[in-house]
């Protein structure tokens, strides 16, 4: 029953993206630090971005919010891929991974085969690397 009514709620409405999700972690963390600080003014600040989270959550206007998170992603999308990568060299004990010296791509080689020469896949550059 309370499953339909929220379902009814948000039936045509915009719901969450990644902007959502940014703004409920930075929504936490500025509530947290007001309540352990003692500092109304982070409190009112995390309230006002909780009231841009429901606004933007039960917006009608789809073409509004997935324009601000476009642009949204546009400035995260290379600090999202950069942390993913270094928790995937962090993950894989098996590679190891090294950055081509004339065009920057991201290589990965088996850990352990000694010296060996690298060639990169996007501009055939060959270099020495010991792994």
């Amino acid at each position: 029953m309370i499953r339909n009514a929220i379902q009814r709620l948000m039936y045509g409405r915009y719901g969450g993206d990644q902007l959502n999700i940014f703004l409920l972690g930075l929504y936490l963390v500025l509530y947290l630090i007001s309540w352990l600080a003692n500092l109304p003014l982070l409190y009112w600040l995390s309230l006002a971005v909780f009231a841009a989270v429901l606004y933007r959550m039960l917006s009608r206007n789809y073409a509004r919010r997935r324009e601000e998170n476009a642009r949204f992603m546009k400035l995260a999308g290379p600090v999202l891929s950069w942390l993913r990568l270094r928790r995937t060299i962090r993950r894989d004990k098996d590679h190891m991974y090294f950055k081509c010296p004339s065009c920057g791509q991201q290589l990965r080689v088996p850990r352990g085969k000694g010296k060996i020469t690298v060639t990169c896949r996007s501009c055939g550059a060959m270099f020495q690397e010991k792994c």
